[in-house]
């Protein structure tokens, strides 16, 4: 059996692969870290809601795409566990270089996690954009 603190850090481990797969613009561990299960969700900041893997992966390819360079910094505010789902939600500091120019924003997202197989899986990504 294991401990809650073991499930949190494991729950910790996929929300940084997450992170990680969107910093380096890496497709395949993007895969590796959604669900495919039609229920999964995605909301970018100012976008309508994505629905499923395919949906979910074409537009992570788009961002992919159009950015040159990445580097995301993430801060927990909260991290919640009940039975085979956690939530957390998350500061994120993006720093991207799109078309040559240089652009830093900061978003609040939250993250809900599923276990699935005995592993966590990201099954809702939702970020909106911190107004300063």
């Amino acid at each position: 059996m294991q401990t809650n603190q073991t499930t949190q850090s494991e729950v910790l481990a996929a929300n940084t692969a997450f992170y990680r797969a969107f910093e380096k613009k890496d497709i395949e561990a993007m895969s590796n870290v959604w669900s495919k299960g039609t229920g999964s969700c995605c909301i970018h900041p100012g976008r309508d809601a994505l629905r499923g893997w395919q949906e979910i992966s074409i537009s992570w390819e788009q961002i992919f795409k159009n950015t040159a360079y990445m580097e995301i910094n993430t801060d927990i505010l909260n991290i919640e566990l009940v039975d085979n789902l956690a939530y957390l939600i998350v500061i994120e500091n993006v720093l991207q270089v799109v078309r040559g120019k240089r652009l830093e924003a900061r978003s609040i997202a939250t993250n809900i996690f599923q276990l699935l197989g005995g592993k966590w899986y990201l099954v809702h990504h939702h970020g909106s954009p911190i107004m300063r």
